[in-house]
């Protein structure tokens, strides 16, 4: 049985981040700095979804003949699709074509946004079309059950053992091309995950749309996973897509020692939360390969935090956090949140101002996005200006909003990034993270220097 998984890359999407639901690239509008930062985020080659290479594994395991297709259609027996909310409709289209040349193969749409578009995806004209509920590996277990549903919307529900399921295969993708450039400056790259789910309810975050509790993988089989990664694909560093790394502080300090006994130093980055890293967890991942780390800091605004069920954190220990990763050497990408329905220009510049404070070595501002499916979607439906899909890149506004127009947010969206990346503070602080190569070249200046005041002061003496 030949199986075909298609995807695309329409609209810059990168579909294995906001919760499975996709992002985009910045628009570079709004002149030369726009585009320069549009620039610098185009230069990473993001690896394909994690949950595409763990059907690969699936699909094999099941003595299946598996290939890979980037916006091409080719003969299959079942063709998956892994649509993100930006290439929803363009993945839709081909559905369509797919079933008018194949009626007699079978269509299987998987991932985040058909588990929370099910009803709507399911009527599509596609005949011969099944909705995926739940994780995409179940597969595994009930490839059977999903061929033989005449249902157009089938739950397979969620992997009960993480450990039960094979190492991702990489193999059909083009996995050499791979870097991450702003965790990383070796690469290729890759995506890996010691645990799935978020037991937090911030209401805007499509994380939590299938469970609301965290599954952990046994830390000896990640690090094997991360030797194969080694010896099979050459990979250099490894992007954890965990949203709440370190929520089992025992099971990431075993992680960190078998990372440390890895054939090979690698590198590796985490997502969490600034008060789930205690200092002793920092310096033992650092020990062993930790570059960078991913926080979402979103507003300073504790009323709008809590208004959205996000559990706030002292700006102190925020701030406090990124110095303490700094001056160990770690990157800190801090992840910003602007164009709430209520926002002003005063309560985007106070973000954008809090940003510059806290200064992390990179700074994304997103744009509020209603994913459907969250809670937030469902209380702010009627607050919504474009259902266009296609614009849901977490950089473009597409909401109403009381105090400000959609120019007016995607104006003061864009001075976000360029006052906060071009200022002198911001390099003098994050120069050595940003390349961290200088060093290399800094003892060597700096003997040079000592030697040069050594002659001078000989030279005195003698005179």
């Amino acid at each position: 049985m030949k199986v075909c998984l298609w995807d695309t890359r329409v609209n810059d999407v990168q579909k294995d981040f906001a919760g499975g639901m996709g992002v985009g690239m910045p628009t570079g509008a709004g002149g030369l700095r726009s585009r320069f930062i549009r620039h610098m985020y185009k230069r990473d080659v993001r690896p394909t979804a994690l949950n595409f290479a763990y059907l690969v594994a699936v699909l094999k395991q099941l003595g299946l003949d598996v290939q890979y297709r980037i916006d091409e259609i080719v003969p299959a027996d079942v063709f998956i699709f892994n649509p993100a909310l930006l290439s929803l409709d363009l993945e839709m289209q081909t559905i369509e074509k797919v079933s008018a040349q194949f009626p007699k193969s079978k269509i299987l749409i998987v991932g985040q946004v058909a588990y929370a578009m099910a009803d709507t995806i399911a009527e599509s004209q596609a005949e011969n079309l099944t909705v995926v509920k739940g994780e995409p590996e179940q597969l595994l277990f009930k490839w059977d059950e999903v061929l033989q549903t005449s249902d157009r919307v089938f739950d397979v529900g969620g992997v009960a053992d993480l450990d039960s399921l094979p190492i991702p295969d990489w193999s059909l993708f083009e996995f050499k091309k791979y870097r991450i450039l702003y965790d990383f400056w070796r690469f290729p790259s890759t995506y890996i995950q010691q645990s799935r789910g978020c037991t937090f309810k911030c209401n805007y975050c499509p994380y939590i749309m299938i469970e609301s509790k965290t599954r952990f993988r046994d830390p000896v089989l990640v690090a094997a996973e991360m030797q194969h990664g080694i010896d099979r694909y050459g990979f250099e560093s490894f992007k954890f897509r965990d949203p709440l790394f370190g929520l089992n502080r025992k099971k990431a300090l075993q992680l960190a020692d078998e990372i440390g006994r890895l054939s090979k130093r690698v590198q590796f980055s985490i997502e969490t939360r600034v008060d789930l890293m205690k200092k002793e967890t920092l310096e033992a991942l650092k020990a062993v390969g930790l570059t960078s780390i991913t926080i979402g800091i979103e507003t300073p605004d504790e009323h709008t935090l809590k208004k959205y069920d996000r559990v706030a954190i002292n700006d102190d220990r925020q701030r406090n956090f990124v110095s303490t990763c700094r001056a160990m050497g770690i990157r800190t990408v801090a992840g910003f949140m602007v164009g709430f329905p209520d926002d002003t220009t005063q309560s985007i510049y106070d973000v954008l101002n809090y940003a510059r404070k806290v200064n992390p070595t990179y700074a994304n501002f997103n744009i509020v996005t209603p994913y459907p499916g969250t809670q937030f979607y469902n209380e702010v439906k009627d607050d919504v200006a474009d259902f266009n899909f296609q614009r849901y890149s977490v950089y473009q506004p597409v909401m109403k909003y009381k105090n400000l127009t959609a120019d007016q947010v995607k104006e003061l969206h864009g001075k976000c990034f360029s006052k906060f990346y071009f200022r002198s503070r911001y390099f003098k602080e994050n120069g050595r993270l940003l390349w961290p190569q200088i060093d290399r070249f800094l003892p060597a200046a700096k003997a040079e220097s000592v030697s040069l005041d050594q002659k001078k002061e000989t030279h005195r003496s003698a005179a």
